[in-house]
Formats: structure tokens, sequence, C-alpha cells
């Protein structure tokens, strides 16, 4: 059983032993933590605080813990209810809120919950913010307000409906020419929130839609991180109901994965790398993703004579990259596509209306928009170190062999070679390095890989 508390929350597997686990103890000790963190940035101020959570099972016990704990520190309370992480985010400022707690564990499996925790501008905490919940999660002094002073639930209402609502509004979301097309999609959304929300974004735009998977009941059908192995019952279910696209998120709906009319996979990656060049053809402006995404992107905007960077691993970072460059469209390349003109916050549902409007005006199928984008291939790895090894003095040395090389090292090592990278990094919660690779082909990537595993072992002694 596993707790992991970083700077952007906490999250873990429910159950077991405090400090060991995600108990209620821990939530509402982490919960108090936060609100003092934004009474610390609105001092004498009454907080606002919006709560929504996905349909995992144990999401109703949280947010029971979560509401009871912020109306005892003296905040009120906006209840979302069942919403997604985007959803949730919008509604911050919507309610013109001090912060939003989403109680979601993301791709993890059924068995872990999170606290994902905002600031009032419905963006993740910084660095620092996250740092200093941690802290005030260690100290015993706080006093808690007394009876004339708690908290109000001031409402208890969905937010999804004027999410989609937002969504169709935005001028590149082009309803019409989506409308024409009339496409038919075959939906998974792992029994969560993306059940609800994603078929009827697709049916107002009028397509026609097959459902997999997306009763809300939290009993995931199958892993719920919407990778390629993942994915085999909505590729033979494309096939088998002759769909044009299959759309695939995860359980808090900020990734989205998609499927192209024969089954195959657009590969997640692509998912931003399309809407990119949608928005470039139409919006001016440059791009911005994290350093393990693909080179793809980089690409496409520089066919747009346009400037591409990257920021370190992690929303957070890529959201401070964007606001820094003015980048019109970024995103991570896990499925998650980040649209200023809306929010800064990865969000499916924008990336379906977007890479739909994309589609239809292109014309064609998947297959053949896949065909006009750069081909890479990733492999994704980790080796495994004793806890006595400094990785950090590790990935020194390999920037230190590569120095005549492209490296960068804000997250770790990247190396960027001619026609293909390496991004080496250490986990923050076990003793292993990640290595990334990415190349023309998946034998050059995988055998980049072994490369640098081999080295990374002989300078270990493995």
């Amino acid at each position: 059983m596993t707790l992991i508390k970083s700077i952007s929350g906490i999250r873990g597997t429910v159950g077991g032993a405090q400090g060991d686990n995600l108990t209620p103890l821990d939530v509402v000790k982490f919960t108090t933590a936060y609100v003092r963190l934004r009474a610390e940035a609105n001092p004498g101020k009454k907080l606002t605080i919006v709560v929504g959570r996905d349909a995992r099972i144990s999401g109703r016990m949280v947010e029971s813990l979560v509401e009871g704990t912020l109306l005892g520190c003296g905040a009120d309370v906006v209840n979302v209810g069942l919403c997604t992480t985007p959803g949730v985010e919008l509604a911050v400022t919507h309610y013109g809120a001090d912060g939003g707690i989403i109680i979601t564990a993301s791709h993890n499996p059924r068995q872990w919950n999170a606290l994902k925790l905002l600031d009032e501008k419905g963006e993740f905490l910084s660095d620092a913010q996250g740092k200093r919940v941690l802290a005030l999660a260690e100290e015993e002094d706080y006093l808690f307000p007394e009876v004339d002073a708690l908290g109000r639930v001031l409402a208890r209402e969905s937010y999804n409906d004027e999410h989609i609502r937002q969504v169709l509004a935005l001028p590149l979301v082009d309803a019409e020419a989506v409308r024409r097309r009339r496409f038919r999609v075959v939906v998974d959304a792992v029994n969560s929130v993306g059940g609800t929300v994603i078929p009827q974004l697709l049916r107002a735009l009028g397509c026609e839609v097959v459902e997999l998977n997306c009763e809300p009941t939290g009993e995931f059908a199958h892993n719920p991180e919407p990778l390629p192995e993942n994915l085999t019952q909505i590729a033979e279910a494309i096939v088998r109901e002759k769909a044009d696209l299959g759309v695939v998120v995860d359980p808090d709906v900020d990734r989205l994965a998609l499927v192209s009319e024969d089954g195959s996979m657009f590969v997640e990656e692509y998912t931003l790398v399309a809407v990119a060049d949608y928005v470039l053809s139409l919006t001016p402006g440059d791009t911005v993703s994290n350093l393990s995404s693909s080179r793809a992107l980089r690409d496409v905007t520089q066919r747009y004579g346009r400037a591409y960077a990257a920021a370190a691993v992690g929303e957070v970072n890529v959201v401070a990259k964007m606001k820094e460059t003015g980048a019109v469209i970024g995103g991570e390349g896990n499925g998650g596509v980040i649209y200023p003109e809306l929010h800064y916050g990865r969000d499916a549902l924008v990336g379906v209306a977007l890479f739909l409007s994309h589609l239809a005006r292109r014309g064609g199928t998947m297959t053949e928009l896949r065909r006009t984008y750069p081909a890479y291939f990733a492999s994704k790895n980790k080796i495994a170190l004793t806890p006595a090894i400094d990785t950090d003095k590790v990935l020194r040395e390999i920037a230190a062999r590569y120095a005549g090389e492209r490296v960068d090292t804000t997250d770790g090592v990247k190396i960027d070679f001619p026609e293909n990278w390496v991004h080496l990094r250490k986990s923050n919660t076990e003793p292993i390095i990640r290595v990334y690779t990415e190349a023309h082909t998946m034998e050059e990537a995988e055998a980049l890989a072994r490369r640098f595993m081999s080295e990374i072992g002989a300078i270990c002694g493995l």
C-alpha cells in the first residue's frame, strides 16, 4: 500500500495504516493544511472552495471527509459532485472561489484516490505552494474555528453542462462542420465521469455515439490508463460498428486518446500534435509540451514558422512555460491538451471538440490524417538502482559524457541527437531512472534505450 505526498497533492491506496496509505485521517490532515495555505494567501477572508470528484468507488467517502473538513475549518463549499478535473478547474473561476479540491487519482487503478489541489485561478499549486501544504500538514498547533464561524455549503450543483457549453462556444470549435460529417464515434470512458460528459458533448456536435464502459460506477472495466495494451476492446468495437473513430478518456477526463477507423491507435502523443496543427492553421502562435513528449509537435510548429519550447514534466511546469512564451496551444504527450483560450488545464473535452473540427474541415479518415504527421516511435523504460546509488550523480555523469550534444538538464537529462533523443529522469518515489527514447522506428528507439540503460548500469556497477 502506498501514500505519495507531492507538491501537486496527496494520493494513495485507500485503507490501511495512517501515514502509509490514504486513510480518513490523512484526508482530514491534508485538507486542513490546504485550507491553511489558502487562508495565508487571503488573510481575514471567508474562503470559498470548490469540490468535485471522479466516479471511483471511494469517491463519495473521500468527498464527505473533504467537505466536512472544509466546513470545520471555516471555509464555504461549492460542491459540483461528479465532475471532470477540467470542469472543477473552470468552476473555481466561475464561482469566484479561492481554490478547489479535485478528488481523483487520475489514471491510477480502482484502489487509489487522491486530492488534487487548485489555486484561485483553477490551476494546480506552484512548487512553493505545494511544499507549504506539506509543511503545514506536519504542524499540530492549528486552532479550528468555533461553531459560529463554521463554513456553509453554498451550492450542490453539477458543472458539466456549463463546461460543455463553454467548449462549444469556443470560436475554433466548428460545430456546424462536425454536424455535417455525422461522425459515428465509439466512446470508452472506463466507467467514470467521462461516460456522462463525453457522449453528451459528442451528441451536441451531431455525432452518433456508441457507448462502451460509460456507466459511471467506478468499477473500471480495464486498466484506466489509456495506453494501447488497454484499448483492445474499443479497437474491436470500432471495426465491428463501422465507426469513424474512437474516443478514450481516463477517469478524470484530462487525457484524450484516439483510435482510428481501422482499430489502429492514432497514438496518444499525436492527440496534441493534431489539435495543435488545427489551432496553428487558424491562430498564429507558439507551442509548448514537456521534455518527454514527441518531437512531432516541434516539427508541426516549425511548419507554420513558429517556435516550440519544452518544459519540465508536469502540468504546472507546462502551464508556466506556456504563459512565459505566450503559447496558443500546448500540453503533454500523454493526451493532455491545454488550450488557453478556455483555461490553463489539460482538458479532454476541448481536445475532442477541436480535433473533430479539424477532421471535419479537412475531410478524409483518421488514418489519412495520421499519415500527414512526422512518424516517430517512443520507447519507455526504467532501470532500477539500489537505494545507496546517488541518482543525481549518475545523471550528471551522463550529461558530462554528452556535453558535445544538445543537452537539456531542466528536468533530469535530455539529449537531443539529430535523428532521435533520450530523456533520463529520476523517480521522486522510488530508486529508478526513467529512460524515454524516441526515433523514426521502434527498433531504433529500443536500441537507443538499451544503449543508455547499459551505460547507466556500467556507471553504477550493476
